[in-house]
Order: structure tokens, then sequence, then C-alpha cells
């Protein structure tokens, strides 16, 4: 029995295998020079692929999409121009924004102020606060800033007159030649420089209308930036509601947090430069501290510039030595700015190189002036957050998703639901339990659409 059993698996193996064989035999494929020849015979090409290479072809594909883009850049950048004296007192507005919001907020959660009260009160501090700074410093600080031109003016020379006369002997001709061509090329910029320079300010009837149309934007962004957010969310597709939603959540935040974190760093600086030459000696102080001040709202250059002034006004007053202890303080106060305040103070919220800082701050000054590099840093911080979310880089996870965006119904639903809010707002669907039946009725639909965000 045991012989036999163990006999029997042998057979039916000895049995299976001319099977296998057999089925590997009737599936495998036969090569011939006919068959060869068809695998590798090169596939038909059009009359223009047989013309152009590939490489060429790509890259006509890449240039055309270029110009398309480069071309609708063009017109936005003609629009903005056209309609500067709205958009940039908008761009105020914002700004203007994100920084009163804590306080508005604050009126409203501790002090039980209503939406437009609470608004209403933020502006008006906003415009307390700069009418005090105006009258407390204004007088000193404008005749300062003219007698600060005139040292600087003079220190220039003085610079000049050690480069004759120093050790490096560099001849007046030289220096003629060099401040010949400088001011040959300024002249013949002037206008251009000035252009954009005054571009927004161009008259006084500009001036006021932007200021008028940033204080009532400021105004209505504060006690109903939700609903003109949804509104502007809304003529976008269902689709794509949501998303844009948390991408610009993302870079509100970004600009808050550039627009505080440089107003902070701008004031440590004009603090820190305006003290150090207060203790040093240097004349006009207040005046060196409040140009620190607003210098600092441009990037690289505001600090290069009025860095080199409160050097220059130190060497007319005081002498050379006290020249390199003021070039020491003005170092020593923009590398704690750079180093600790600014990746301390703003994170990974405005992650832009330097290099891309500078670029971007040189292109808004050729483009658009001052305004231009006022505003080009927190625009490109911007647009940086939101494309990165919309290419799957979430910079600020810890905001969640659970703030949505109100979608507005659509057809037959929106009517329904417009007509039960205004006869709910005007009392008449509370008359009677037909009318509570009615109401429910009406707006269940919209129930359909998920929760509602009143905040």
């Amino acid at each position: 029995m045991s012989d036999t059993g163990g006999t029997a698996p042998q057979d039916s193996g000895r049995d299976d295998q001319p099977t296998s064989t057999t089925d590997e035999a009737a599936h495998a494929v036969r090569v011939s020079s006919t068959t060869l020849a068809s695998a590798t015979a090169a596939k038909p090409r059009d009359a223009d692929s047989a013309v152009v290479t590939p490489a060429v072809q790509a890259a006509a594909s890449w240039s055309w999409r270029f110009l398309a883009i480069a071309a609708a850049l063009a017109v936005a950048f003609s629009l903005v121009a056209y309609l500067k004296v709205v958009i940039i007192p908008v761009a105020v507005a914002l700004l203007l924004t994100v920084l009163l919001q804590p306080v508005a907020a604050f009126l409203r959660r501790r002090a039980r102020f209503s939406p437009m009260l609470a608004a209403a009160t933020s502006v008006v501090l906003l415009i307390a606060a700069i009418t005090l700074l105006v009258v407390v410093a204004g007088r000193s600080i404008v005749s300062g800033i003219s007698d600060l031109s005139d040292k600087a003016v003079e220190g220039f020379q003085q610079a000049l007159t050690w480069l004759a006369e120093g050790p490096l002997h560099i001849d007046n001709e030289s220096l003629s030649e060099y401040l010949d061509s400088g001011l040959d090329a300024l002249q013949e910029n002037s206008s251009a420089l000035l252009s954009g320079a005054l571009s927004v300010t161009t008259t006084v009837g500009q001036v006021l209308a932007g200021s008028i149309i940033a204080l009532f934007c400021t105004l209505f962004f504060l006690k109903d930036g939700r609903s003109i957010w949804g509104w502007l969310v809304g003529l976008l597709p269902r689709s794509t509601r949501e998303r844009t939603h948390q991408a610009g959540r993302r870079g509100f935040v970004t600009l808050a947090s550039y627009a505080r974190t440089q107003i902070l760093v701008a004031f440590i600086d004009s603090i820190g430069i305006g003290l150090g030459a207060a203790i040093i000696g240097v004349p006009l102080a207040l005046p060196l501290g409040v140009l620190v001040f607003v210098g600092s709202f441009i990037p690289f250059v505001g600090a290069i510039v009025t860095g080199a002034m409160a050097v220059l006004v130190a060497l007319v007053a005081l002498g050379p030595v006290q020249a390199l202890i003021m070039l020491a303080v003005v170092l020593l106060v923009q590398q704690i700015e750079g180093n600790v305040l600014q990746p301390w103070l703003m994170g990974h919220a405005v992650s832009l190189h330097p290099v891309a800082v500078l670029l971007v701050v040189t292109t808004g000054t050729l483009t658009a002036g001052i305004v231009g590099a006022l505003f080009a840093v927190p625009i490109a911080a911007v647009l940086n957050t939101v494309f990165l979310y919309f290419h799957g880089h979430d910079k600020f996870p810890e905001l969640g998703f659970d703030d949505h965006v109100e979608v507005r119904p659509a057809g037959r639903r929106s009517v329904m639901v417009m007509s039960a809010e205004k006869l709910a707002s005007a009392g008449i669907l509370k008359k009677g339990p037909g009318a509570s039946r009615s109401a429910g009725t009406d707006a269940a639909p919209d129930a359909t659409e998920g929760p509602r965000d009143d905040h």
C-alpha cells in the first residue's frame, strides 16, 4: 500500500509535464523576418513632424503660451495703471484692515460693540493717532527733514573731498567725470523717476479722493469683509469655491503677518537708530528716527538709504570717529532686524528668499515707483502662499478646514430661500402655525446645501 501510494504522485507528475509543455508551445510566438520587420518598422509621421524636430515643436508650444501670458499681464498692468486712483487706495485699505482687525474684534468681543460701531471706532482711533503724531512732532519733523537733507549733501561733499585728498588720491577730474555722468543719468531719468514716485499723488484732488476711498473701504472691510469675500468667491464655479476660500484665508494670514511685523520692525529700527544717534550726539535725531521708520517699509533699499543718511549727518556734525560709531549702530540694528526679528516674528508666513525680495522690490520700483516698492513684497508673499496651496503645499495647516464659505443656492431654490428670508425678516412668517410650516418648507432646501456659516 505504501509503495502504491508513493508511486501515484510521481506518475501524476510525469503525466502533467507533457501537457504544460504543449500549452507553452501553443502560446509561443514564432519570430520570423516578416514579424520582426513589422515590429521594428518606424511609425509614419505627418508632414510637420517630418520637417520640424520635436525639440523645436516643444519650444514653439512654450513660446506662444509665454506670449499669451505676457499679453495678459500687460493688459492687467495697463488696467491697474489706468485705475490707479481706485486700486491703490483699495490696496491701502486692505493693509489698514489687517492692522485694525484685532482692534475691531476686541471691541466686538469685549465691549459688546455692534460690527458697524466697532469698525467706525477703529477707523476714528487710527485717524486720531495719525493726527496726534502730526500735531506733536510734525513741525520739528518738517523743519528737521530740510536740515537733514542739507547735512546729507554737506556730508557727501566731505566724502568726495576725502576721496580726493585721502589715501586713495582719486584726482578731481575722475570724480568730476563720475559726478557729471551720474547727474546726467539722473536728469535724463528724472521725469520717469518723478512720474513713478508721484504716480498716485499727482494732484491734491487725487490725494483727497484716494484718502476718502481708503478710509471708506477700510470701514466696510472691517464691517462686512466676510460677506464681501463670500460674494467674490460665489462668482466662481462651485467646484472651485472651497479651495479658493481656503487659499484666500491663508493669503490673508500672510498679509496680516507681513503688515504687523513690518510695522513692529520699522518701529524697533527707528527707536534703535534714533536712540543711538541721540546718545552719540548726532543732531536731528528725531527726524532721523522718523525717516528710518518710513524707509523700513521698503526692504533693502530703504534701510541702505536711511542708514547712509544717518552716517553722513554724523560725519558732518561730529567728525569721522562718530560717523564710524553711527555706522556700527546702523549695521548692528539692521543685523538684529534681519537675523533675529524678522525670522522670529514672521516665521514661515513670508518665506521669500532675499534674492526674490530684492528682485521684487526692484521690479516694483521700476514699474510703479515708490508705491510699487511699498506693495511689491506683500503682493509677492500673498501670491506665493496662494500658489503653493493650490499646488498641494499648505503653509498654515493649523488653520484647518472647519471654516467654510457660504454657498448660495441656485435656481428656484435661491428664489425660495430669499423669499423666506425676506418674509422672516419682515415678521410675516411668525403669525401662525401655517406660516411656520411654510417657512420650514421653504427653508428646508437650503439645509441640504450644508451648514451655514453666520460668522
